[in-house]
């Protein structure tokens, strides 16, 4: 794939993501939206193969919530669980820095008073 096809296609996909968190509760867009921006800057060198393996996991990270996101307005659903188990399988490819990672996102998902305190505008 040409370079500027290339780049096309990461940015098509980072703003499709983006776009799909406007449908997630105030404060997991928050936090969603800014672990994407820097998920997607830092790889931004990374390598032919880390490049193949990011953009496969994103592109199924979009899938899932775009479908999440579709049952929610199909059903109408205040209280839609967001998300996906992850296998232990893929786990155990993960590195050590990607575990740190996952467990801070981890933490801060499920605290009962989150860092952000958002609210929508008229509420």
């Amino acid at each position: 794939m040409a370079a500027s096809g290339h780049v096309s296609k990461v940015r098509s996909l980072y703003k499709r993501i983006l776009v799909l968190h406007r449908f997630l509760p105030i404060d997991l867009r928050a936090l969603g939206d800014q672990y994407v921006k820097d998920e997607f800057r830092r790889h931004k060198s990374a390598s032919v193969e880390e490049v193949q393996s990011f953009m496969t996991e994103w592109e199924n990270y979009k899938d899932t919530l775009q479908t999440q996101v579709l049952e929610a307005t199909e059903t109408q659903r205040s209280s839609v669980k967001f998300g996906a188990e992850l296998p232990e399988g893929k786990l155990n490819n993960f590195q050590d820095d990607q575990i740190g990672q996952l467990y801070e996102l981890m933490l801060e998902s499920t605290k009962s008073t989150r860092q952000f305190d958002i609210q929508e505008d008229g509420k």
